[in-house]
């Protein structure tokens, strides 16, 4: 099977000018067929500071109400989105940028009011997330996706997806990346990356020089025991040891400007069977 990179990439990258224009240069570069997904930074949450619309967090998870779901929806797939694209093309990658509406590629289910324990009331709390949504094996149209890449496209989703039924969703990006990965799997020698502000998964987390090059389930669970990887990480880390069971080749963890050494089986750290 032809080999494919869907990629990630984080706010950090967005939030600044220089980084994300090198950052669009070195993946027009990769080798093969691509496709990238990204979220807002901080962008969303300085216009929605400046529009009067208030963010609200339950339990440290951020709830997307009507008028949040406006501003996102702005900055994700518009601001944010057409301004990647527009750098790609400048960069003679042939970029198209979508949502999950769009061409029905990626349909999602609104989150349901969950029970959520709360540490101030000591007690289990009802939450609803409002229009976040969330993603199984069935939601992504790989066949459709692949059209786009025999074209010659290379899409660029933003974290905004829908439910079929005429509304919009702001999902989670790091999860629509891995759903997409995997669903993309049957297709072709799929690598999902993710790219984020540190060299990869650390002995030290203060330390970048103290990179694990290679993790495999048995080398995870040891390091899990010892102590050794950030809490922070453990659900990404999950998430992809998961998504290898499911289909993907590989799953790459790294810093963004260190993309150019991905071809040469170099970058960050590299999660497999």
């Amino acid at each position: 099977m032809k080999p494919l990179y869907v990629v990630k990439i984080g706010g950090n990258v967005i939030d600044n000018p220089e980084n994300l224009k090198n950052f669009l240069s070195d993946f027009a570069a990769l080798n093969g067929y691509k496709i990238l997904i990204h979220g807002g930074g901080k962008i969303a949450t300085k216009l929605c500071w400046d529009l009067g619309v208030k963010s609200r967090m339950i339990e440290g998870r951020r709830v997307t109400d009507g008028e949040s779901l406006k501003v996102v929806t702005m900055v994700y797939a518009g601001l944010v989105n057409k301004n990647i694209v527009a750098i790609l093309q400048n960069e003679n990658c042939n970029a198209i940028g979508l949502t999950g509406a769009d061409g029905n590629f990626i349909c999602a289910k609104k989150r349901p009011v969950a029970k959520v324990y709360s540490e101030e009331k000591r007690a289990n709390i009802k939450v609803d997330y409002g229009f976040v949504g969330d993603l199984d094996k069935h939601s992504v149209d790989s066949k459709a996706i692949f059209k786009l890449l025999e074209a010659g496209f290379t899409p660029v989703f933003s974290a905004i997806t829908h439910d079929g039924k005429g509304q919009l969703l702001n999902t989670n990006a790091d999860t629509i990346a891995s759903v997409l990965a995997v669903s993309m799997a049957n297709l072709y020698e799929t690598s999902l990356i993710y790219c984020f502000e540190k060299a990869g998964v650390l002995m030290n987390v203060e330390d970048d020089k103290s990179l694990i090059k290679s993790i495999d389930p048995p080398y995870y669970q040891e390091l899990k025991r010892q102590g050794i990887i950030n809490e922070g990480m453990i659900p990404k880390l999950d998430n992809a040891f998961e998504a290898i069971e499911l289909g993907l080749k590989e799953v790459c963890i790294g810093k963004s400007d260190s993309l150019p050494s991905l071809n040469e089986h170099n970058f960050g750290t590299r999660l497999t069977k």
